[in-house]
This record gives structure tokens, C-alpha cells and sequence, in this order.
């Protein structure tokens, strides 16, 4: 079965995304590689017209709700700039890890598959709001979504996120 994934006709519609590192291998806890993930993010934001609707950065993969001129491009372009530099930063700081992500072709930090959900209806957007900031909750790390920082439900707010109440 082919992976879902968006659609040309509705590039610049709103989308619900989950990127995955190879392997789910626990990468982000350490060497500053959420600021990789948020440098990227801010500089789309600031540069390509990316909005953000809601985002968590778990220990192996992300969550976005977003909307882009091009959604296919942003995908593209920000996995293959954050897989370079998570590859960098995993070479000098855990050179041994690093062939966890190699393959024949070369390395691949990010997995393929993106999963988007076109998101078509009100009621649909703020269950998966819900979903993304409830994660880390999920997972046992924190006992409320506020508490864990790399979200947009903390209130620091280390990216803009445009909300509907």
C-alpha cells in the first residue's frame, strides 16, 4: 500500500503531520538537537510564510499542525536540512550512533513516511490540537501538556503558534 501523502491540489491547506527518527531511536534529549528542530521551524516561519497551529517534539519524533504555501516543499526541504544537521551535530557528539541511520543509499535520519492528515473540519483540528499537546502526558513524562517545554501548549511559546479559541 502506498504512504499517504498530500495532496498537490491541497498544498496549502492546513495539515496534521508526525515525522519519525529511523528506528525510533531516542535522539532529542540531548546535544541540543531541539534547537536544531526550533531554529529550523522559526526560520520557515520567518522566511517561507509557515504557520503554526499546534507542535511537540517528543524523544523521537515530532508533531506539527501547520499550514504552508507549499506543504510539500516545507516537508521536504525542512526534513532535508534538519537530517543534515542532526547528522553533524550525532557525528560530533555520538559518533557511534550514528550508523543506526545509515543505509545502502546513505543517511537517513528522518523516516520516510509522514502520515498527513488534511485537516477538513473544525471539530477535526482541535482533536488533533488535543492530541499533539496531550503526547507527552501520554508518554508518562510529564502529569499536564503545560509542564513540558518543547510544546505549544507550554506557555513560553518558543515558537509563534497562531490559535482559534
Amino acid at each position: 500500500m502506498p504512504s499517504p501523502r498530500i495532496n498537490k491540489e491541497f498544498k496549502n491547506e492546513i495539515y496534521f503531520v508526525y515525522l519519525t527518527i529511523q528506528k525510533w531511536y531516542y535522539i532529542f534529549d540531548r546535544h541540543d538537537r531541539w534547537e536544531i528542530l526550533l531554529n529550523a521551524l522559526r526560520y520557515y516561519q520567518e522566511n517561507n510564510e509557515l504557520i503554526i497551529y499546534a507542535w511537540v517534539f517528543m524523544l523521537n519524533h515530532i508533531h506539527l499542525i501547520f499550514q504552508s504555501d507549499d506543504s510539500i516543499n516545507f516537508l521536504r526541504s525542512f526534513k532535508s536540512y534538519t537530517s543534515h544537521q542532526l547528522k553533524e551535530n550525532i557525528q560530533s557528539t555520538e559518533p557511534n550512533i550514528l550508523r543506526l541511520f545509515k543505509f545502502e543509499d546513505g543517511y537517513h535520519i528522518w523516516r520516510e513516511k509522514n502520515f498527513p492528515e488534511l485537516i477538513q473540519s473544525e471539530d477535526f483540528f482541535f482533536q488533533k490540537v488535543k492530541y499533539v499537546e496531550d503526547n507527552p502526558v501520554r508518554k508518562g513524562y510529564v502529569y499536564s501538556p503545560e509542564e513540558w517545554k518543547y510544546s505549544s501548549a507550554n506557555k513560553i511559546q518558543l515558537l509563534d503558534v497562531t490559535r482559534f479559541e
